[in-house]
């Protein structure tokens, strides 16, 4: 069964913990201890997260020497934001669609009462 990339990448935002620790890392690379400080939370539970993460393709971890960084990758983001932005232009074409029928109606039950109130 092939992998759905983007139903990981959907499962891994889910969590507000994750999309924090995406945030810090769009400023750059980090440590996990760096990427623990702000949630009070152990080593071990941030490392399941960034396992998700990684899982997901969000992040990857790289060594050098013994600091090993985090590092976001921004496709999964990209592919996320674009199957969104289908179901936007959809809904987007749509309630239009629906505002010209609404304008249509107004325009024609003005112009009915009008017409009605002549002498």
């Amino acid at each position: 069964m092939p992998i759905d990339h983007l139903s990981l990448t959907f499962s891994a935002l889910a969590d507000p913990t994750r999309r924090a620790i995406l945030t810090h890392l769009a400023q750059g690379e980090a440590s996990v201890t760096e990427l623990a400080q702000p949630f009070h939370m152990s080593l071990p539970a941030i490392s399941k997260h960034l396992n998700v993460l990684e899982r997901a393709g969000l992040i990857t971890r790289s060594r050098e020497a013994q600091w090993r960084p985090c590092h976001l990758e921004t496709e999964p983001l990209k592919n996320a934001a674009s199957w969104i932005e289908q179901y936007r232009q959809f809904w987007e074409e749509n309630l239009d669609r629906l505002d010209d029928y609404l304008h249509t109606l107004q325009t024609e039950t003005y112009s009915q009462e009008t017409y009605n109130d002549q002498p």
